[in-house]
């Protein structure tokens, strides 16, 4: 591929991410204290809500473990167009039971998406230098949707039509991304990369996976409570803008994080990167404050895809010793930790009427991935 075609290829990639990620899994948390205000849903549902996206993600990881880099292509369209589809559906008037269903029907897309881009782009079109442009999406994505809900709640619009505006953008960019894929997924083997040799060395697989399950637990109390712990403390403060400097964080820290890898290598990449993530989880509880909340999302945000940026590239590499499809195993573990941390902070919650046990017990989760990674 010339250098415009790899670039063209890589943002298309995003742009599938942006939709199935951003818009498909974490505009949710943007939109959920919304629901909630507007008594769509409580916040207990809401919660169920959130673990039937997590589940649907888990169980879309496990049905992309089958996923091959040759249809890589197919199931990026597919999980571009059922994510537009499953926000579209939420802007009609529904039962609780149904918003849950639809929202695990949305989890199930956003893995295809994350597997279907990472093996697109990463292993049928060989295009590893991609990684952080690729992952970069899910960041724009949690900021561009949530600067739309921003942008919607300031003309009044209710959660109904703040759905439908996400279903709207989300269907446009991903016709803007198709003739890209889709033309790029009949080209034959002949005609693209040779696989980049990596400088970087190899990882112990099982590992890399159980630190990986680890994050996903770490991350995720806050990627789903934040925008309603800034609600609750500080009512003065638009939470969805604090949500867009999540997403702000995430996009350009991809690129750090895998100059970093290149430079610090997989394991101390690693240790960083989970190190500087439980201590913006755990900010909210040493310093609740406005200045506390905006440097939490500043560094969760700035850091969880960057994990991803690290992680999933070393798995690439790993698969090779492990024989087996460790994209996708790394996003069934990450899913599980994404279902494991909401219902740990639910039970929490329960006892203390407060999140902050949950994000100590996520930042701690962090802190034992760290030890795990000294067995990689």
């Amino acid at each position: 591929m010339s250098g415009a075609a790899r670039l063209r290829a890589a943002i298309a990639a995003a742009v599938i991410l942006a939709i199935g990620m951003g818009f498909g899994r974490f505009a949710f948390t943007a939109i959920y204290p919304h629901m909630v205000e507007e008594g769509v849903l409580s916040l207990r549902e809401g919660s169920l809500a959130a673990s039937a996206n997590y589940a649907g993600y888990l169980l879309g990881a496990i049905l992309a473990m089958r996923a091959r880099a040759r249809s890589a292509h197919r199931l990026c369209l597919w999980s571009a167009a059922g994510t537009a589809l499953c926000l579209g559906v939420l802007a009609l008037p529904m039962p609780v039971w149904l918003i849950v269903a639809v929202r695990g029907g949305a989890g199930v897309f956003s893995a295809l998406a994350m597997v279907a881009a990472s093996l697109w782009l990463l292993e049928q079109r060989r295009h590893g230098r991609g990684a952080p442009l690729l992952y970069a999406g899910v960041g724009v994505g949690i900021a561009v949707s949530a600067e739309l809900l921003v942008l919607a709640s300031q003309l009044g619009w209710h959660s109904a039509g703040m759905w439908l505006l996400l279903a709207g953008v989300a269907a446009l960019a991903g016709l803007a991304a198709a003739p890209a894929i889709a033309v790029s997924g009949e080209a034959s083997l002949d005609e693209m990369e040779k696989p980049a040799v990596s400088a970087l060395a190899s990882v112990a697989p099982w590992p890399l996976v159980l630190i990986y399950g680890l994050a996903g637990l770490g991350y995720i109390v806050t990627a789903t409570y934040l925008p309603v712990l800034v609600g609750a403390a500080l009512p003065g403060l638009n939470s969805a803008h604090v949500w867009a400097v999540f997403g702000l964080g995430a996009a350009p820290s991809c690129f750090l994080w895998h100059r970093l890898h290149e430079r610090l290598g997989t394991r101390q990449a690693l240790r960083l990167n989970l190190l500087l993530q439980a201590l913006g989880v755990a900010l909210p509880v040493l310093a609740p404050s406005a200045a506390g909340y905006l440097l939490s999302a500043i560094l969760v945000g700035g850091t969880f895809v960057g994990t991803v940026t690290i992680a999933m590239p070393a798995a690439q590499r790993a698969a090779v010793k492990a024989g087996t499809s460790m994209m996708a195993i790394m996003t069934v573990v990450y899913g599980v930790g994404q279902i494991i941390g909401p219902m740990l902070a639910g039970s929490l919650y329960a006892q203390s009427h407060s999140f902050n046990s949950s994000l100590l017990a996520a930042a701690g989760a962090l802190l034992l991935a760290i030890i795990v990674s000294l067995r990689l």
